[in-house]
């Protein structure tokens, strides 16, 4: 296990960071709370009650499925794997992303990892992963849009919003060339990017090299934007997903105007990336964003609260599986480079 432990070694400034952004998100979440007042909060999740909570696992469920579509639609089909096998890894990245103290790098990287386990070529699991965050990103842009233009008024009412407003605006000016240069590194520096992925993933030294692999998915623009249109559809069921949030525990509000809610809120998780699982962000999101919208902001706590249940519930055992699935691999092939 000699690679683990120097690659753990090389990383403690960035887990450091890690940790002070966490333990600065869970200070934050806790104030929320006690200003707001966690009683009202409480009052608006028991009115979802458990049969809410499991209305809501059932619709992230259904957007887990369009995103493991989209990304089952960009792989080339003589390397795709089964529906449910990219389900099922797509889930475990989710989980990593919302429940774990890793950055969604983890979650991005455990991805890779799984679909080779499943048997997959190295090379295009790699490939798959990078290309399919590559077209969620282009869907996010349009997504983001729509959220920041429909609010627009709302926030132009909140005291102090300016800050806010550049950064939102900041984050669309800035999406379009990342992406654009995301696309650019992706083919043009994919032999180092193969060196440094084959250190951590010794699946990426068998077969086709990661260059060729990306090449062959860049080169069919019609699976590239099924899987776009694919994640914009994510995106926008995501919202909706937000509408049902709030109207389990109470809340009144318009299906446009949750999903512009859910826009605004992902943009604040962008420009937060950095928190781990986006502790605080999210919470403060809600209970800032909520009475623009005019809903309470102990409701906009309440779903916050809710939707992180609803992460517990689908994040552990997805966890456990993968956790499971590495220990057999271990078993069956004892090599400490795995």
């Amino acid at each position: 296990m000699e690679l683990p432990r120097q690659a753990a070694a090389g990383l403690n400034p960035m887990k450091l960071g890690v940790v002070i952004a966490l333990i600065a998100g869970l200070i934050a979440a806790v104030y929320l709370y006690a200003v707001i007042g966690f009683g009202a909060v409480w009052d608006a999740v028991a009115r979802a009650g458990l049969g809410g909570l499991f209305l809501l696992c059932l619709c992230q469920l259904a957007v887990t499925g369009v995103l493991a579509l989209a990304w089952w639609v960009v792989v080339p089909p003589a390397f795709r794997l089964s529906l449910g096998r990219f389900f099922l890894a797509r889930q475990v990245r989710e989980a990593i992303a919302e429940i774990s103290p890793f950055s969604p790098v983890g979650g991005l990287v455990t991805a890779v990892r799984l679909a080779i386990l499943y048997g997959m070529n190295g090379a295009y699991a790699a490939a798959s992963v990078t290309a399919d965050m590559t077209t969620e990103a282009m869907a996010q842009v349009p997504f983001l849009a729509f959220g920041v233009a429909l609010s627009l008024r709302h926030l132009g009412e909140l005291p102090n919003s300016d800050a806010l407003l550049t950064a939102m605006v900041a984050v669309l000016v800035l999406a379009v060339p990342a992406i654009v240069l995301l696309v650019m590194v992706q083919r043009r520096g994919a032999g180092l990017a193969e060196r440094m992925a084959a250190r951590f993933l010794p699946g990426l030294k068998q077969g086709a090299g990661f260059g060729e692999a990306i090449h062959a998915l860049y080169d069919s623009p019609a699976r590239l934007a099924v899987s776009a249109t694919l994640h914009l559809v994510a995106w926008m069921s995501a919202g909706l997903t937000t509408y049902v949030a709030f109207r389990l525990v109470g809340g009144k509000v318009s299906l446009i105007n949750a999903m512009a809610l859910e826009a605004l809120l992902c943009t604040l998780r962008s420009v937060a990336a950095f928190v781990p699982a986006a502790i605080g962000v999210q919470e403060a999101g809600y209970a800032m964003l909520a009475p623009l919208f005019g809903l309470p902001a102990e409701l906009g706590l309440a779903v916050s609260l809710l939707k992180r249940a609803r992460e517990i519930t689908l994040g552990v055992p997805a966890l456990l599986y993968w956790q499971g699935l590495e220990g057999r691999a271990a078993l069956r092939k004892p090599d400490p480079a795995q």
